[in-house]
């Protein structure tokens, strides 16, 4: 019984990732803040603080608090101080400038060391020149992926809530296909009581042939070898009375040409003296041929009684058992349906009780909840990215390292506290953590009675592809076996079998007389003692050949006398046309019955025994059929019914093992948590930090880049005191050789 497979639903596309990548970078930051926030999640900490009474004080949490984001704080701190000596720095610029004094003073001693310093300030001003170029290559690369992020972000969850929307929707179309499945196996125990007839019927009668043909085939046979014996009897019968007949027309002919030739010999005289005609003669008489007439007599019996049409009987009475069984099983077959109809029912029912259907419908309406929220800020944030560059710039030009400390807090605590913890499974561990939230238990709000359901198992068993039925330990919940029992119908089904008496009609396969009759016919039917017979037929015809007398007489016509010469010639000439005469009439005849007597004595040989093993065999049917076949059909009956039964079991089997296996695979729940983390880590958080490195990057080399530069400046600067100009390459690379700048020189 095919009962298919539970159809899985089709998803949709993956999440589509931000065209720009910075592989790199992101490692960069990855292990910065690694370097900054080296311990894991503090679950116990968080535990402490959601439960509201605590035996800590507030001073104690502080305290740890600030303990763990100590790297953060230290970091913090380096900014704001950045932030601070940033304005001094500038200040004390433009009060220098103010003062006329920015560079220093207008002089420069010139020393030999000289070069070698502004070789020094070259290379570093042109080295951190090159790092805030990367830097800004970084923020620029940076902010568009951030720029994609957030535009891909609402589609992306969008076809993430559309494939949970998938998932969930296809739960209840295969509990429907697992519950119209039932179908199966009520149509065929229907299609099965509609015919029990021939299904029924036909094995019993296979049950009962099984013996039955046996014993049939032997008397059948022993039948077909009475009527070949009786066959051969009759031919010989036949035979003899056409050879008896033959030499009574021929007897007189070769008596009248034996007279005649003899005359004619003896008139011959002494040339003929050494021929005789007394061999012209029968040399068998075929009226000695021993009669059959008592074996015909005896195998006529046989033949002539109802034996051949009561055999036929027994194959007609079995052929009749499907409709027999048609007939004496309608009640039960009508019980049966209105059984099967309550079965039906009942599976109909579990639509209404699997608690699947439940959780469906409590996902679903999370989901709508989720994705109305999310399309109330889908306008506003996509607007507030299309202006962040401007705002940014603007915020640059005063407080750019404010910028950077406060998404530097914002970006990297989100990673750590969420992205890394969620990697190592930190987060779940909390997310397990009993009474984290305060009234909520997720055992509880599941409906699991043992209290022993979490969220990383869950996670866990949903990456597997594992069925929400074994997830969620539904059986503690449902019992499969108990809503899947339809034991209460079978058994009333079993008891309506119970109460099928099918009754055959009686088989006999031979009566006593019939018995008795078989047994004396083939003791009668012994063949009488053939061999004078046999020894006859294998003689001449007659006592000589005519032909070889008809040869001497044509050789005795040169030696006789002329008045017998012709005589002797016709004489001859009738010899050799009425041997031609007499093969042509008794070789068929005399060949039959000689095979016939041979036939006779080879199958009559065999009859006795024969006839006593067929008794033998039909009187251990007789007795097994009048022994065995209630039982047999009792047997079958039962045989049916477990074979009708076997039909719900294997459903039953098969929708057990659907629902806990096939039915819900809840990997599209544990796709949507891995979305909303690749979306929330991989893509904006990322990328977030990917641009406040890049930016802090750039802020913490702009201030010492800006000083180098101003040092180096007053290598260039036309001092106070005179200057002296030489022809001399500055030394700022091979490439620049080329050029002359005049250099400064104290004046006199």
């Amino acid at each position: 019984m095919e009962l298919g497979n539970v159809p899985q639903p089709q998803y949709g596309p993956g999440l589509e990732a931000p065209g720009s990548s910075t592989p790199g970078l992101v490692s960069m930051v990855h292990g910065f803040l690694r370097l900054v926030q080296p311990r894991g999640l503090p679950i116990e900490l968080i535990a402490d603080l959601a439960q509201p009474q605590s035996e800590k004080g507030s001073e104690e949490y502080v305290k740890e608090l600030l303990l763990y984001e100590l790297g953060f704080l230290v970091c913090a701190a380096i900014g704001l101080l950045f932030i601070i000596l940033v304005p001094l720095v500038g200040c004390c610029f433009c009060c220098c400038r103010c003062c006329g004094l920015c560079g220093g003073r207008m002089y420069q001693k010139q020393g030999r060391r000289m070069a070698c310093r502004r070789r020094a300030l070259y290379g570093s001003v042109l080295l951190l020149s090159a790092l805030l170029l990367a830097g800004d290559v970084c923020a620029f690369i940076s902010n568009t992926r951030l720029s994609q992020a957030v535009s891909g972000t609402f589609p992306n969850i969008n076809t993430t809530v559309d494939n949970l929307g998938t998932y969930l929707a296809s739960i209840p179309q295969q509990v429907n296909f697992v519950i119209d499945r039932s179908d199966v196996p009520l149509d065929r125990t229907n299609s099965s009581l509609q015919n029990i007839g021939p299904l029924l019927g036909g094995t019993i009668i296979s049950g009962i042939r099984s013996s039955v043909d046996g014993a049939l085939g032997s008397l059948q046979s022993l039948l077909g070898e009475i009527e070949t014996l009786a066959a051969a009897f009759g031919t010989i019968s036949s035979t003899q009375g056409r050879l008896e007949e033959l030499q009574g027309n021929y007897s007189p002919r070769l008596g009248n040409l034996r007279e005649s030739l003899g005359q004619t010999l003896q008139r011959c005289g002494q040339p003929c003296a050494g021929v005789s005609p007394d061999g012209v003669t029968f040399t068998a008489n075929y009226s000695t041929v021993p009669s059959v007439e008592q074996q015909l007599e005896a195998l006529g019996e046989v033949l002539g009684s109802s034996l051949a049409g009561d055999l036929e009987k027994v194959n007609s009475t079995l052929e009749k058992t499907p409709d027999e069984v048609q007939n004496q099983t309608r009640d039960v077959v009508t019980k049966t349906q209105d059984q099967l109809g309550l079965i039906q029912e009942e599976i109909r029912s579990l639509q209404q009780q699997l608690p699947l259907l439940d959780a469906e419908e409590s996902i679903g309406d999370v989901i709508g909840n989720v994705t109305s929220v999310l399309d109330d800020f889908q306008q506003p944030l996509t607007d507030l990215d299309g202006i962040r560059g401007v705002g940014f710039s603007f915020i640059f030009s005063w407080l750019l390292m404010l910028v950077v400390l406060l998404t530097f807090l914002l970006g990297g605590n989100s990673y750590m506290l969420v992205c890394e913890s969620w990697r190592s499974q930190q987060l779940f561990q909390l997310v397990d953590t009993p009474g984290l939230i305060p009234g909520f238990n997720l055992s509880e709000a599941l409906g699991d009675p043992s209290g022993t359901l979490n969220f990383s198992q869950i996670y866990r068993q949903c990456q597997q592809d594992t069925a929400l039925w074994e997830t969620l330990h539904l059986d503690q919940r449902v019992s499969l076996d108990e809503l899947l029992n339809i034991s209460q119908y079978t058994e009333e089904i079993s008891a309506a079998f119970e109460e099928v008496n099918i009754t055959l009609s009686p088989i006999s396969l031979l009566s006593e007389s019939q018995r008795d009759l078989l047994l004396n016919a083939s003791r009668a039917a012994q063949p009488p003692n053939f061999t004078h017979t046999l020894q006859q037929l294998d003689q001449t015809l007659t006592l000589v050949s005519l032909q070889d007398l008809a040869t001497e007489l044509e050789q005795l016509v040169d030696k006789a006398g002329a008045d017998v010469k012709q005589d002797l010639q016709d004489g001859a000439a009738e010899l050799r046309e009425l041997d031609r005469e007499l093969q042509a009439s008794f070789s068929g005849p005399l060949q039959s019955l000689k095979e016939n007597i041979y036939l006779a004595q080879s199958r009559a040989a065999q009859l006795e025994t024969q006839t006593k093993t067929t008794l033998d065999t039909a009187k251990e049917t007789q007795e097994f059929l009048g022994r065995e076949v209630v039982n047999i059909i009792k047997n079958e009956t039962w045989a049916f019914l477990e074979g009708m039964l076997d039909f719900f079991n294997t459903y039953i089997a098969w929708a057990k093992s659907s629902l806990r296996r096939d039915v819900a695979r809840c990997k599209p729940i544990a796709q949507t948590l891995d979305n909303a983390e690749a979306i929330t880590c991989d893509y904006l958080l990322d990328s977030l930090n990917a641009f406040w490195f890049s930016l802090g990057w750039c802020t913490a080399l702009l201030l010492p880049t800006i000083i180098l530069a101003v040092r180096l400046a007053k290598f260039y600067r036309r001092m106070h005191i005179a200057d002296v100009y030489r022809n001399e390459a500055v030394e700022i690379g091979p490439m620049y050789n080329l050029y002359r700048i005049p250099r400064p020189a104290t004046r006199h």
